[in-house]
């Protein structure tokens, strides 16, 4: 590892066990997530602690997948840790689509924002299951666009869209004759309209997940996100770093989690010793380490291939898979170890629990990330044949 990101990542986690944790009491919150009031304030404290986007360098570069690893990690430390950094998502994936694709017109008009701190955005991709629309597999999209002169117009109806409420940018996915395209819009715009924010198991996202109704949305041609038809290359451009990035921010969290069960097991006696002296408490401790080391590997090699300027899908697949199960029994065998006080609010551990088990549905199902795998597979044995 880099002495610069090592660095980093000491800073960033002085920064969320000193600061941002005595916030995870505070009261500016409702179901969906912390409020922007709250956001801005931790944001402010980590521009002066200079630690505000640091996966991001001054000229604009970014860190390494290897390096952002341990960055965002630490960050990871606190559900509010990612918010206070600015490596939350969705606005982490949407900085290094843009830094990729955006024109410097658009970078400088949607990207620096973020990169600043002062914008939140979303993703306009997944749709409606009722209407038959793109979810998993995103060549079900319904929601279009045709060319009105200077301009598109854009109809359909969005599900699931992280952070629209409250948001200044959003990329929108829409499919037109050439097929999937993606589109830069400000926020709010009234032709997208929130029909409800949904309420879900998870609670660290500002905004939480609106379902949205695009209505003759105009959007002027300089906005299209790169070439017409080309979406969805775009989206695995965003896709396959975006699921490391959970993987390392949920890593963070669970070693969090598993510290607090740790400190619980050895302090709590019962029956005339420590908890941790008892087998089915300690073992479970123990294999909560085993899980732990296993994710951080699986994501190191991860983070080694999309260095490579490989896309990644196959490896960001299986890491997926492989992390988010991990560490979602890591995160319930912590609940177990705590018993009553571990499904309270008294500790970070049940929001653990219930943010890693959200985890292991977005950006894609374990279940289909396995039929990803397997296709590959049966793609590999073919050819091996011929």
């Amino acid at each position: 590892m880099t002495e610069r990101a090592e660095t980093i990542a000491a800073k960033v986690e002085t920064f969320v066990r000193d600061i941002v944790i005595p916030y995870e009491k505070d009261g500016r919150r409702d179901h969906h997530g912390p409020a922007d009031a709250l956001v801005r304030e931790l944001r402010e404290k980590a521009r002066a602690a200079g630690v505000l986007t640091p996966h991001v360098l001054p000229d604009g570069s970014h860190l390494t997948q290897r390096e952002t690893a341990i960055v965002l990690r630490r960050s990871g430390l606190s559900p509010l840790g990612p918010l206070a950094c600015n490596t939350a998502a969705p606005d982490e994936g949407n900085m290094y689509l843009l830094g990729k694709v955006a024109s410097a017109e658009q970078r400088a008009r949607f990207l620096d924002p973020l990169i600043a701190g002062v914008a939140r955005s979303a993703f306009f991709m997944t749709e409606p299951a009722e209407d038959g629309g793109a979810g998993s597999d995103p060549s079900m999209m319904q929601t279009t666009c045709r060319r009105d002169g200077d301009h598109w117009v854009i109809n359909g109806r969005k599900k699931f869209i992280t952070g629209a409420e409250g948001g200044s940018v959003g990329i929108v996915m829409a499919k037109s004759d050439d097929g999937a395209c993606m589109f830069l819009v400000d926020l709010p715009d009234p032709a997208i309209r929130t029909t409800r924010v949904i309420d879900t198991i998870d609670s660290s996202m500002p905004g939480g997940h609106a379902e949205i109704d695009i209505v003759d949305l105009r959007v002027p041609a300089h906005q299209m996100l790169g070439a017409s038809g080309e979406g969805f290359k775009y989206a695995q451009i965003r896709l396959s770093p975006a699921r490391l990035s959970h993987c390392m921010r949920w890593l963070g969290l669970a070693i969090r989690a598993h510290e607090i069960a740790a400190d619980y097991a050895n302090r709590r006696h019962a029956f005339g010793k420590p908890l941790v002296d008892h087998e089915g408490v300690g073992f479970m401790l123990a294999d909560n380490l085993i899980d732990l080391q296993q994710s951080e590997l699986m994501i190191d090699w991860c983070a080694s291939v999309l260095d490579t300027g490989s896309l990644g899908t196959t490896e960001s697949s299986m890491t997926k898979v492989a992390v988010s199960d991990a560490l979602f029994r890591v995160a319930d065998r912590c609940v177990q170890v705590m018993g009553g006080t571990g499904v309270s609010g008294d500790t970070i551990v049940e929001q653990a629990f219930r943010e890693i088990r959200a985890f292991r549905i977005y950006d894609g199902p374990t279940e289909v990330h396995k039929w990803s795998l397997a296709k590959k597979i049966k793609r590999d044995w073919i050819a091996a044949q011929a």
